[in-house]
């Protein structure tokens, strides 16, 4: 992630910089309870890709950074679930390299 943050640290991390409760957050965003602001810091959901825009607005940060973290999130989620489908569960690669094999020498 950016700078040691994951989403969810990044989102309460900048809605405690600009003094909002998750409660407030909630409403402003027309959510009725502030469990979906606690859910998306806790890292058990994320918020819809069209808040994120709000989220910005309220917590006044970069949407350049917000975007960067989201991204970065995507490609990893991404990235984990193509080695696990490529290579299975029960394999074992290194990194997720390939080793070939070498191909048999023709007999003539």
């Amino acid at each position: 992630m950016v700078r040691g943050y994951d989403l969810g640290d990044f989102l309460r991390k900048s809605r405690l910089n600009v003094g909002l409760s998750q409660k407030e957050v909630a409403s402003v965003l027309g959510y009725k309870s502030s469990q979906f602001v606690s859910n998306w810091e806790r890292g058990l959901s994320s918020p819809p890709i069209a808040t994120f825009r709000r989220l910005c607005e309220l917590y006044r940060t970069s949407e350049s950074e917000m975007f960067q973290i989201v991204r970065e999130i995507a490609v990893k989620k991404l990235e984990d679930e193509l080695k696990r489908d490529f290579f299975g569960e029960s394999e074992s690669q290194e990194e997720g390299t390939l080793k070939a094999e070498e191909p048999e020498e023709a007999v003539s």
